[in-house]
């Protein structure tokens, strides 16, 4: 009995490339989740603004954005900065541009000494026009009723 001869087949050679479509999709995937994310880890200033009634938006092209955070430490936009840099900064901006406008943020638990004293360096650089900004959240009776004073004898 003659049997055939099976016939040998050359054995799968290595696949020697990359399959890029896997890692394309998770680079992409991966893209979109940091696009999202970066947002959000940004470091922003948070500020408990006080609340008006009457606070509406002013449509300004040109202004200065300034803040007073809790523990009394001053921004101009979003950096951070010390009183002497600060002013200088003032200085250079309000050069010859008396139409900008400084918008002021500062903290309810803000020190007044601080904003007085923030006031007066932004007057002292020619910049005259100044904007309180608060949250514009319908504040009851009972917080804008003054606490009557005590009697003098």
């Amino acid at each position: 009995m003659s049997f055939g001869r099976l016939e040998r087949r050359d054995s799968p050679k290595p696949m020697g490339d990359i399959n890029m479509t896997p890692l394309i999709d998770v680079m992409l995937v991966l893209l979109v989740i940091f696009m999202i994310a970066a947002p959000l880890m940004s470091n922003s200033l948070r500020l408990d603004l006080p609340k008006s009634e009457a606070a509406t938006p002013g449509d300004t092209p040109q202004f200065i954005a300034l803040a007073v955070a809790p523990d009394g430490s001053l921004y101009l936009g979003e950096e951070k900065l010390d009183a002497a840099t600060l002013q200088q900064r003032l200085k250079t901006l309000g050069a010859g541009r008396p139409e900008l406008e400084v918008q002021l943020r500062a903290d309810q638990a803000a020190p007044y000494g601080v904003v007085a004293q923030l006031i007066g360096w932004c007057q002292a650089a020619g910049l005259h026009r100044m904007a309180f900004v608060t949250d514009a959240d319908t504040a009851t009776a009972s917080t804008l009723t003054p606490t009557p004073l005590p009697k003098q004898p």
